[in-house]
């Protein structure tokens, strides 16, 4: 069963200014990503707004990245809804159009104690094929369930494409209990962008990050120099991430994102409401940062 690993991107959800999803500029985005040397592509995810939608349209979006990433590299659906049934339907939707695999994250909002999200994980991952693999996604800040580790490994007994987790949470505690499940044959995937270099030093296969949506470079670099065993190099870029890191997340919403896609050529759209758009004054003033970090960085 193919792994996620390396650099795979959280894609953003473009839509029109009056809310629709804008599936030409999905596709624009699956290619600059791809040209960009992004090992796989993760869409639907909290980056791309996930709960906004419709089950319709995460299906739409689905199919256009699978269909536009025609096997160049790999494709993880997110698929994790406010309902069991729906997250089971996308689910199966995004197994049958053809998608490597599928990551589910927590129930979301209302709390879930650890049989719940036991029974949840096995429902959802019992619901496609043996051979088509699921990653959980344990984000408890926004989510506000927290993943356990032995949910985790029970789940995993139970399933056998239940491969990984995507930890979306600064503790590198939880993060080697997580790597020993399954005695250490289970996929770890990092999901706090600053985290990716020593994540990869702990055993991680990757990040799963939101701001190699807009600069895919460092992160792309930092792995290859991790690679080649040139760990020097790869401190020294892993830094110039995190600058991005501190530049893009400064904001409260993924308008941040697509705004700095746009500077950089690539029109991501708009933000659903009631998430706003940024006004004139924090685009420029993001578009100055920018400028400044790409002086250095030649990143343009």
């Amino acid at each position: 069963m193919k792994h996620l690993y390396g650099v795979t991107t959280a894609m953003v959800t473009p839509f029109h200014k009056h809310g629709t999803i804008d599936l030409e500029k999905v596709e624009q985005l699956t290619e600059f990503l791809i040209s960009k040397g992004v090992h796989c592509l993760y869409p639907l995810g909290t980056t791309g707004e996930m709960l906004r939608l419709s089950a319709e349209e995460r299906e739409a979006v689905a199919e256009t990245v699978v269909r536009k990433a025609a096997g160049r590299v790999t494709v993880f659906i997110h698929v994790g809804a406010m309902t069991q049934n729906e997250t089971i339907r996308l689910a199966k939707h995004a197994s049958s159009i053809g998608a490597d695999g599928i990551g589910v994250v927590t129930p979301a909002f209302f709390g879930a104690n650890d049989a719940e999200l036991e029974h949840y994980f096995v429902a959802v991952a019992s619901s496609v094929p043996d051979d088509f693999p699921v990653y959980l996604y344990n984000i408890p800040q926004c989510a506000a369930n927290d993943l356990k580790t032995e949910v985790a490994e029970k789940v995993a007994a139970q399933c056998p494409n239940v491969i990984g987790v995507k930890y979306s949470y600064p503790d590198f505690l939880r993060t080697n209990e997580y790597l020993n499940i399954r005695g250490g044959d289970f996929s770890v995937m990092q999901g706090a962008d600053r985290l990716f270099l020593p994540a990869l030093a702990m055993g991680c296969e990757g990040v799963i990050s939101g701001v190699s949506c807009v600069y895919p470079e460092p992160f792309v670099a930092v792995y290859d120099a991790y690679l080649a065993g040139d760990l020097e190099k790869a401190r020294k870029l892993q830094r110039i991430a995190i600058r991005y890191c501190e530049t893009l997340k400064s904001g409260s919403n993924m308008s941040y994102f697509k705004e700095a896609l746009k500077l950089r050529g690539i029109d991501a759209g708009f933000m659903r409401a009631p998430q706003l758009n940024l006004p004139e004054a924090e685009i420029a003033d993001l578009k100055s940062k920018l400028d400044e970090l790409n002086a250095v960085t030649g990143y343009a």
